[in-house]
């Protein structure tokens, strides 16, 4: 598996903006309530995160040395896809909620300052779930073999 690449997640991130720009814009045209995230949004993102990264731990730990006993591959392969999933999963949600916030701080009405506040702290959770999909991932890394053919200067 290829490491995750940044312009995949830019442009997985400007599709979930596009998708939830014209969504607001539809719902506003509908004449229906515009979307706020939930309190539970933000908090499960963070909680994911967490998850995320305390779960590459002990692969890290292996990989550096320092586990006493070995990892299940099996494991260690999950945890790497948890991981890139985690990250383009956030790469698209915090695209999403970064352009509701856009959105609703645009209107000529803006809303309560708790919906603002939710919203905001959706795209920061999603940016924590992108960054720690990201950083467990590199911590699954295995470091490039020695194999003894290196020339030296």
């Amino acid at each position: 598996m290829t490491p995750t690449q940044a312009s995949h997640l830019i442009v997985i991130g400007i599709v979930g903006a596009g998708a939830g720009w014209v969504l607001e814009m539809v719902f506003i045209a509908m004449g229906w309530p515009i979307i706020i995230p939930p309190i539970t949004l933000p908090v499960a993102l963070a909680l994911i995160s967490i998850i995320v990264v305390s779960m590459a731990v002990p692969v890290w730990r292996f990989v550096r040395g320092t586990a006493t006993k070995r990892v299940d591959p099996f494991y260690a392969t999950r945890v790497v896809v948890l991981a890139k999933a985690s990250s383009l999963a956030g790469a698209l949600l915090a695209g999403a909620t970064g352009a509701i916030v856009i959105f609703v701080l645009t209107r000529p009405v803006l809303p309560a300052v708790g919906s603002v506040s939710l919203t905001v702290a959706a795209t920061v959770c999603a940016v924590l779930l992108l960054i720690s999909g990201l950083v467990a991932e590199k911590m699954c890394t295995l470091p490039p073999e020695d194999d003894g053919t290196a020339s030296q200067a």
